[in-house]
């Protein structure tokens, strides 16, 4: 059922942007996407389909108003991160990526509200890093000012629950990203606000107490929601699913420790 909704959210970049919006794809709007369908339960269409990636066999694909939404969000947030490469690490690839992004996403344009407002935050973060501020609320609260809005599908009785949770979510991404990145971050000098952290004999038991208290966060916001359809996979992903790459960067860094001890 996951994979649908995934397939789903690639049609409709495909149809909405073309093979430059499938690129983009993401599993985070994946999850935008289920979490919308199962508050508001929109007429949905399902269609078994044969693909670039699945040639040999079909396999089911489900869109909906929320598919496409979760497009038009994925397309945002990937052409404002390429901006961002090009500004500080001036990717080239990624700049012209963005720009092909920018032309299709501004001919469409049907949230350019929403577009202001995630690009003031991404902007604003982007500036207090080069300022190399260390609040990590701060930095973090920034990508979740920009989550949150893409959460908040519409203004209604559900928008401050959803607004909450996406806030914390952004702020576990930020924070899980600034985990990973670290000891890399430290080598090339670059930004990243847990380095000063990563010092301390208790950084690991940090780090996992902070990504808790985030993700704790968004799933009391979600427990909320009158979410029937889609729960428990939602649940699975809140309470299990995220935790995955949390623990691969971990088993990296045991083996790497242990590589280094052996020398």
């Amino acid at each position: 059922l996951y994979h649908a909704y995934y397939c789903g959210l690639c049609r409709s970049l495909k149809k909405c942007y073309g093979m430059a919006g499938q690129i983009s794809l993401s599993y985070d709007m994946t999850f935008l996407a289920m979490l919308l369908c199962g508050l508001y339960e929109p007429e949905e269409t399902c269609s078994r389909e044969r693909c670039v990636a699945h040639p040999l066999s079909r396999h089911m694909a489900i869109e909906n108003i929320f598919t496409e939404y979760a497009a038009d969000m994925n397309v945002l947030l990937t052409m404002y991160k390429c901006e961002d490469d090009w500004q500080d690490e001036k990717k080239f690839g990624r700049h012209l990526y963005g720009s092909v992004l920018k032309v299709k996403s501004t001919k469409k344009n049907p949230y350019p509200e929403k577009a202001e407002k995630i690009k003031a935050c991404l902007e604003s973060l982007s500036q207090k890093e080069k300022e190399n501020v260390q609040d990590i609320d701060t930095m973090s609260g920034l990508f979740g000012e920009s989550m949150a809005e893409l959460f908040a599908y519409q203004k209604d009785a559900w928008e401050p629950l959803l607004r909450k949770m996406g806030f914390y979510m952004g702020k576990f991404i930020y924070l899980l990203d600034a985990y990973e990145d670290v000891e890399e971050d430290k080598k090339k000098q670059n930004y990243n606000p847990l380095a000063i952290y990563s010092k301390k004999a208790d950084f690991e038991e940090f780090a996992g107490h902070l990504l808790t208290m985030m993700i704790a966060e968004a799933s009391r916001a979600f427990e909320q929601l009158p979410i029937l359809k889609n729960a428990e996979i939602l649940r699975n992903i809140l309470y299990s699913g995220v935790w995955c790459r949390y623990e691969m960067i971990k088993e990296k860094r045991r083996q790497k420790a242990g590589e280094k001890a052996d020398e």
